[in-house]
């Protein structure tokens, strides 16, 4: 089976979807690929910040996303020993410290915008499995599993917005730099206990963070911060004594804890890394998001950041002039933006114990 479109782009999360969007409202024929049998399979980053908060203004977005349900957060708590040491409140005008999407909701919305479109298709559970380049090395399209079935997209440009773990960067022989920062981090959810209100509340615990997040339909995301690579010597250790320490940093959730987390396996382990690309593209591809800049967690820089993504290679493309996309141009926009992002978020890992000074 062959199909033909101007543009293929592999991964459909926030920045893929996005593109993907933009492209088809300018004409150009694009195809979205997604791995997964349904959208918003896997956890990702679900914090938008002001700069994804303008850009789903700017393209009419954003009024969708909200009525299919978003939380925007009152103010940002810091915790020690279980008390309260020290609150940060929005800027009236802005009014909130970011908001909570779920994953699902941004890309329903996303989608939804895309789908009256001719220019767009989307396909779910397709997984790519070659690159595929002419005799000067230009890459034309990909190949393509299928509910058991292969194909091959032909295509003027790829576009690789897959992820950190990224199929095709490495399929390009894209090399990338990886930073560890010394940590990784168990997810868990739990429902709000009574009263709770749109906060975002962080904890110092054993000189490691531990970070809450309110979510839409009742819910409280958890991101625990371990040391680098502990996760299998700490699973082998008694699971009432970590929990405790969790209940001592925030008594409002010990009923909910208990409940709801009762053992390791109430976690979901995340490996923390950040990475730098120097090649964002080359010979009819491009990168986009994590899988050209992995993020950390801290901040929730990494959704905001494709979605930006997305918006400058947007930009740049054009029908008449795919061929001849200024890759150099796009990666000179963003790296440098990306390079003081993740300095940011190495500045904040490294000083976030001192934001806790207990009140007078």
């Amino acid at each position: 089976m062959h199909q033909k479109v101007d543009v293929c782009i592999v991964g459909a999360g926030p920045g893929g979807a996005l593109l993907a969007y933009l492209l088809a409202k300018k004409n150009i024929s694009v195809l979205l690929l997604e791995r997964t049998n349904e959208i918003a399979k896997t956890f990702r980053g679900e914090h938008i910040n002001e700069e994804g908060e303008a850009i789903l203004k700017k393209y009419g977005l954003f009024n969708e996303v909200e009525a299919l349900g978003m939380l925007k957060m009152e103010c940002l708590e810091y915790w020690l020993n279980g008390q309260q040491t020290k609150t940060i409140t929005p800027d009236p005008a802005v009014g909130h410290l970011g908001i909570h999407v779920p994953q699902a909701h941004l890309l329903q919305a996303i989608l939804d915008a895309a789908a009256p479109y001719d220019t767009f298709q989307y396909c779910l559970n397709s997984r790519v499995t070659e690159l595929l380049q002419d005799e000067a090395g230009r890459y034309g399209g990909v190949r393509v599993m299928r509910d058991g079935e292969e194909f091959v997209i032909d295509c003027r440009l790829i576009v690789g917005a897959d992820g950190r773990y990224s199929t095709v960067r490495k399929n390009a022989q894209i090399e990338t730099s990886i930073r560890k920062h010394g940590y990784d981090l168990l997810w868990a959810r739990i429902p709000t206990p009574d009263n709770w209100s749109p906060v975002i509340k962080m904890a110092l615990v054993d000189g490691m963070q531990i970070s809450l997040f309110t979510q839409v339909k009742g819910f409280v995301q958890i991101g625990w911060n371990i040391k680098q690579s502990s996760y299998p010597s700490l699973r082998k250790q008694p699971f009432e004594p970590f929990i405790e320490k969790l209940i001592t940093a925030f008594p409002e959730l010990t009923k909910t804890v208990q409940q709801n987390i009762t053992s390791w396996q109430d976690f979901v382990l995340l490996d923390v890394f950040s990475s730098q690309t120097e090649d964002w593209g080359r010979n009819g591809l491009a990168l986009i998001g994590d899988a050209v800049h992995t993020m950390t967690p801290t901040g929730a820089f990494g959704l905001n950041s494709a979605m930006k993504d997305a918006d400058v290679l947007a930009s740049l493309i054009e029908q008449q002039t795919i061929e001849k996309l200024d890759y150099l141009t796009c990666a000179t926009k963003r790296k440098h933006e990306i390079e003081k992002i993740q300095a940011l978020q190495i500045e904040k890992e490294q000083g976030f114990a001192s934001q806790f000074t207990l009140i007078a």
